[in-house]
């Protein structure tokens, strides 16, 4: 082998939703048990549900997964906020705050935006970007701030495919804790609206076509595994006013970078317009507000609270990744995403026809002698003796 791939209709000017809500259809046989998200005024203080899962700490096992089956203990925590939402949106539009508001309001849990802070930063929280002065240039870290200040960089395909890659993780974290708890989720962006950076990425030359190809390679390969969502907000931000807010904000790669052009933002907006939420539309259910002028979490809330998730016949492309016919199937799903390493060994794709996806087996091997010997990175978190991880010889679980 002579290299390795590296992957490692309404509109009004308050915040009111574009898409107008569908006329009531025949209901699928089973689904989530109630059909209608509420606010957590609606839902009042008396909520119950059997105790979760403690699924950060305990593998999820062929014998719990028989029991959970036998005692339909999974489908016994849904509610009818047992949903995934994404709020979407432009750069600077304010996805971030809106998103924890209404992960509140909703009484859902919160996964913020990814970012390669949880690539680089280990289980110990040593950030391996420390390490760069002892790697070759081309296996040297490369994050969001790289990008906004050298977009022809090599690296740029390898950082984009990454952070797809750290998207599509979160978005299994949000599926297993769903799963796993009963608890709706509220993601700040999400996996399915990534290809919106790669194809601005794509148009301004930062991204070669035949890196491209490798992206859409991995998707096809992976993202079959996956549950759409429910429900997609979108906060529409004209580029004026995401240029004012990037301004006002001043972050300093932002504010000098070479990347946030007119052109860069409009091809945003329209790839997300014309493509993302033209299919994501075809899945889930798809509110749009103006956030020129911000909004209030409140009416969103109403809005909400007005969707018949539950509406769509067993035919409709609407909602179809949650219908299920019995306990075993949603038993299945659940085991499927609390065993991550699985899923993520989906994006084993092999492809050494693009340069800059592609290293030397020298770097590679300088690389994965400093990676390695950084402090936590030797062996398995908790058995790391120099982080001060004790006990190892009475351990019995292994911890990833």
């Amino acid at each position: 082998m002579s290299g390795v791939f590296r992957v490692g209709i309404r509109f009004l000017n308050r915040a009111a939703p574009v898409k107008c809500i569908l006329e009531p259809r025949t209901c699928s046989p089973m689904f989530i048990p109630a059909c209608n998200i509420s606010g957590k005024t609606l839902r009042g203080s008396n909520l119950s549900r059997p105790k979760p899962f403690p699924y950060l700490e305990k593998e999820y096992t062929a014998f719990q997964a028989c029991k959970d089956v036998l005692f339909k203990t999974t489908t016994s925590r849904f509610d009818e906020n047992t949903k995934v939402v994404v709020v979407d949106g432009p750069i600077a539009a304010g996805k971030s705050a809106f998103a924890k508001e209404l992960a509140t309001e909703l009484e859902m849990k919160y996964f913020p935006e990814s970012n390669m802070d949880s690539y680089y930063l280990n289980r110990y929280g040593y950030d391996m970007r420390q390490l760069d002065p002892q790697l070759p240039p081309n296996m040297r870290s490369f994050d969001t701030n790289n990008f906004l200040q050298d977009p022809t960089n090599r690296n740029v395909a390898t950082f984009q495919i990454r952070m797809m890659v750290l998207r599509y993780s979160q978005y299994i974290d949000a599926l297993a804790h769903l799963f796993s708890t009963g608890e709706g989720v509220v993601l700040d962006r999400c996996v399915y609206s990534d290809f919106v950076f790669l194809e601005a990425m794509y148009k301004s030359g930062f991204i070669s076509k035949a890196a491209r190809s490798v992206y859409y390679d991995l998707v096809k390969n992976t993202f079959a595994e996956l549950m759409k969502p429910h429900l997609v907000i979108y906060l529409d931000v004209p580029v004026q006013v995401v240029k004012d807010r990037i301004k006002k904000r001043a972050h300093p790669a932002e504010v000098n970078t070479k990347v946030l052009t007119d052109q860069y933002l409009k091809d945003m907006e329209q790839i997300y317009k014309q493509q993302y939420l033209k299919d994501i539309s075809n899945h889930a259910e798809l509110l749009v507000y103006d956030w020129s002028d911000y909004g209030e979490t409140e009416v969103v809330v109403e809005d909400i609270e007005r969707i018949d998730f539950d509406r769509f016949d067993k035919d409709d492309t609407h909602m179809r990744d949650w219908r299920m016919e019995n306990e075993e199937e949603w038993t299945e799903a659940r085991a499927r995403y609390m065993n991550k390493p699985d899923l993520l060994n989906f994006f084993n794709v092999p492809r050494y026809d693009v340069p800059e996806l592609v290293v030397s087996p020298e770097d590679f091997k300088d690389w994965y002698d400093v990676w390695f010997e950084a402090p936590g990175m030797k062996f398995r978190k908790g058995y790391n003796v120099e982080c001060g991880d004790t006990g190892i010889l009475t351990k019995t679980k292994l911890t990833f």
